[in-house]
């Protein structure tokens, strides 16, 4: 299997460095790879999907990861496509996010350390927090330019606003955990995202410095919808998250279902593992068929993120939701007590407890547009009271602007 070729076909690759000879060695051998991701939250988001499905393709095709989570960079923050400065956060708030984060990543990767490819989770904070401040900069700093690093993007659009000297050491720390990684996991090839090229081409050059050998780097493509907007943290209508405690898996199925019909397609390409002659197949279909190709995308990058039986709890409650059949159970819920209707509650409770709306002014402005619906039916008044008269079941069915579900069980 041609795996860099099936990465550059799924849109999958956007620079890379020697790539005929970097194609040779993934053809012809198993080499060692990393992927690294600052512990900058508790959960992995959108944006980090791309690198990680990079990571699962090149593990299928019999290469080992060595997935690499910044705890120590964490604390100096990537100046890398940011306006300003990281906000700095507490070595302990870092080591609890970096945990969290190996927790979602054994969806998309296999961590057996019995197999010959298993992936191996790695903390850079176990080297970088021992590094002799004074023998770094002797041995590493004196290999850096600081004309060259003054050229690299992510400074030129920091030295009007403000850089400051702790971001400046970013690319050396990360230059330093390839070379780390070289040396001791035998890793010659990394990957990340389109911003990270300056940080990679740079560690490849320490490596050649230090130890007279080729290391090789690929970046992923910064995703962007049909319309513009960046696959991020920042999301439109808010992050997108793999931790199903911020971001159900109805949620996640619905955001998929959702995309835009120019998008679908491509999406399958980057974020499920369908074969391209497959995606070929819908790539063709138009108009009112192009809701197949979405509910294909949505369930195969559902089951991959949560798994095949919350997958298919998603789909049931789509199906309920919007075709009329399927299983509404599974629609995301929340319990309160019985009290709260007798006591008095409104729709705007209602609507800002569930996160439908993000603030009570939220619900004002959609009710205004028309957007809010109790069990079907809409809700002009959100400050009136709820009556016991609207339960069904004991239940109630909110719905905000067109898409957006929840249900509340009184108990």
């Amino acid at each position: 299997m041609n795996v860099l070729q099936d990465l550059i076909d799924r849109s999958l690759v956007y620079q890379m460095t020697n790539g005929e000879r970097l194609n040779d060695l993934l053809r012809t051998g198993s080499l060692s790879f990393y992927i690294g991701f600052d512990a900058t939250a508790s959960s992995l988001h959108l944006g980090h999907l791309v690198p990680l499905m990079v990571a699962s393709h090149l593990q299928k095709a019999g290469h080992k990861p060595r997935i690499l989570i910044g705890g120590a960079t964490a604390l100096v923050g990537d100046p890398s496509g940011r306006s300003t400065e990281r906000t700095m956060e507490t070595r302990e708030t870092v080591n609890d996010w970096a945990d969290s984060l190996k927790i979602q990543m054994t969806r998309f990767l296999d961590f057996d350390n019995g197999s010959a490819t298993g992936a191996v989770l790695l903390n850079n904070a176990d080297w970088l927090n021992k590094l002799n401040y004074i023998n770094f900069l002797r041995d590493i700093g004196k290999h850096f330019s600081v004309n060259r690093m003054l050229t690299a993007e992510s400074v030129k659009q920091r030295l009007e606003t403000g850089f400051s000297f702790l971001e400046f050491n970013y690319t050396l720390l990360q230059s330093y955990d390839f070379l780390h990684l070289f040396r001791e996991e035998n890793c010659i090839l990394q990957v990340g995202g389109a911003d990270q090229w300056g940080n990679i081409v740079a560690g490849i050059d320490l490596i050649r410095r230090k130890e007279s050998a080729e290391a090789y780097g690929f970046t992923c493509p910064l995703v962007t919808t049909s319309t513009g907007e960046k696959m991020s943290k920042s999301q439109p209508g808010g992050a997108i998250w793999l931790d199903p405690n911020l971001t159900s898996p109805y949620q996640y199925y619905q955001f998929w279902i959702n995309v835009d019909d120019r998008d679908a397609a491509y999406f399958m390409k980057l974020y499920t593992y369908l074969p391209m002659n497959e995606i070929a197949e819908y790539e063709k279909l138009t108009g009112a068929d192009t809701r197949r190709t979405k509910e294909k995308l949505a369930f195969e990058a559902t089951a991959i993120a949560h798994g095949k039986d919350q997958a298919e709890k998603a789909q049931n409650a789509a199906k309920a939701l919007f075709a009329g059949k399927g299983d509404q159970q599974n629609v995301p819920a929340t319990d309160l007590h019985l009290s709260r209707i007798t006591d008095g509650i409104s729709a705007v409770d209602l609507f800002t407890e569930t996160g439908l709306c993000s603030s009570r002014g939220e619900v004002r402005r959609l009710g205004k547009q028309g957007g809010l619906y109790i069990q079907g039916e809409r809700v002009n008044a959100p400050e009136e009271k709820i009556t016991e008269e609207l339960l069904k079941d004991n239940s109630l069915l909110l719905r905000a602007g067109k898409k957006r579900y929840h249900r509340i069980n009184f108990v």
